[in-house]
């Protein structure tokens, strides 16, 4: 399995279980649930391949399915979906935290792979993070997680800027990606719980 793949099962995983508990959240049935887990989990995944003008990994490879059934059976069989409140808990949010830090790498990994310019991998970076999280928002009715959240695609754009330098130096390995991701989900928890805003416009 390549650092590639690694990343993009870890951020399906999270995105996976955060789609699921957000559709029981919203009293979505069954059907509505498995759409809120597999939107969220792989709809970012499919944005960035076909940018990329590569055949989704979704639709080449069972493993990113298996993988989202699995993550929603297992969630059911654990009753998370019993939890009450479930957006404010510490783990939804370091969860969301994960995938939006993994999916960001991968987004930005493509991107360099198939050798997109900055704003290329910049846009990779924000598309894979937040592209299912903002389709599953739409569908359900909700304004859309990056419009309104602490911090939430700023932490994709700085990953973003970081790959593209360490690209330049010829610095993109196993180490310095695992410290990108740490740091990623690091200022997203602080940026969740210190309620810290990009500035607003008031009238």
């Amino acid at each position: 399995m390549t650092t590639l793949e690694f990343a993009d099962i870890i951020g399906i995983i999270s995105f996976a279980l955060s789609g699921f508990l957000i559709a029981v959240h919203y009293k979505l049935d069954i059907l509505g649930i498995l759409i809120s887990a597999f939107l969220t989990a792989l709809g970012g995944g499919v944005i960035r391949d076909v940018i990329a003008n590569k055949i989704p990994y979704v639709f080449s490879h069972n493993l990113p399915i298996i993988v989202v059934v699995a993550t929603v059976i297992t969630a059911l069989l654990f009753k998370v979906h019993k939890i009450s409140n479930i957006e404010g808990k510490v783990a939804f949010i370091v969860l969301d935290a994960i995938g939006l830090s993994s999916f960001a790498i991968t987004g930005s990994l493509v991107a360099i792979e198939y050798g997109f310019n900055f704003l290329g991998i910049l846009i990779l970076a924000i598309l894979t993070a937040v592209g299912g999280g903002t389709i599953r928002d739409i569908l359900i009715n909700k304004i859309p997680f990056i419009l309104v959240s602490e911090f939430y695609a700023t932490v994709a754009i700085f990953i973003g800027i970081v790959m593209y330098t360490l690209n330049e130096f010829d610095q993109i390995n196993v180490i310095n990606l695992i410290i990108i991701f740490v740091i990623g989900v690091i200022i997203r928890l602080l940026a969740y719980y210190k309620k810290w805003h990009l500035p607003k416009l008031s009238i």
